[in-house]
């Protein structure tokens, strides 16, 4: 049998040539795979942010505080009850509103307290030919406090003391000006926005300043 020496002498050539072309590629993906670990060790993923984290036990005794005190009026009775709880912490006489101008029952939140508010007249009839009084004045309907529930109708202090515990106010309710004041108070302390005793000194000397402060969330009020 005759060999053919031509593609015999070409195998040796090829077995070669395949080897070094393994070998060539094998040392490829090693360079390449450590080309990558440096890439990865010099530009490491970024870490997972923590979590926020809530105090949830702030949270909560803030809402407790909140909803734990309300207030409650009687129109009949005339007497407005603070309660805290389910337990009355105080209860105090008032002025509702005449037959002619009934308080409006229902539920509400009281959301301020105003220290020496100052007294627009409402778009009302009764109000026609009354003028506006600033803070302090002593013809000023409002007193020395007002508790914010449902505009122009409030709780407030009085001018007209003589007047508490009768049914002669145009849909507000009245409180005398020390009840009106250690009800406002009471609120402030209830909402987490209690003051110090030199705030109430400064709105008890300074009558003319009108000092508004908002209840966080509001105080229940709820009239029947």
């Amino acid at each position: 049998m005759k060999l053919n020496l031509r593609s015999v002498s070409l195998l040796p050539i090829t077995a070669t040539l395949l080897a070094t072309a393994c070998t060539v590629s094998t040392d490829d993906d090693k360079k390449t795979a450590a080309t990558d670990s440096a890439a990865v060790a010099a530009n490491p993923l970024p870490a997972t942010p923590p979590a926020m984290s809530i105090d949830s036990t702030a949270l909560a005794d803030t809402t407790a505080r909140t909803s734990a005190v309300q207030v409650e009026v009687d129109i009949t009775a005339r007497r407005l009850h603070v309660m805290n709880g389910g337990d009355t912490t105080g209860t105090y006489p008032v002025a509702v509103g005449s037959s002619r101008w009934p308080t409006k029952t229902g539920s509400w939140r009281i959301t301020q307290v105003v220290w020496n508010p100052d007294w627009v007249p409402p778009d009302e009839s009764w109000a026609e030919e009354r003028e506006p009084r600033n803070s302090g004045d002593p013809k000023n309907p409002l007193g020395r406090v007002q508790l914010v529930y449902d505009p122009p109708r409030t709780i407030h202090g009085t001018n007209v003391p003589s007047s508490i515990g009768k049914a002669v106010s145009h849909g507000s309710i009245r409180l005398s000006n020390a009840n009106a004041a250690k009800v406002g108070r009471e609120l402030m302390e209830a909402a987490g926005v209690g003051k110090d005793e030199a705030f109430y000194r400064n709105v008890e000397q300074n009558r003319t300043e009108k000092v508004v402060v908002d209840l966080p969330g509001g105080i229940p009020i709820r009239v029947f």
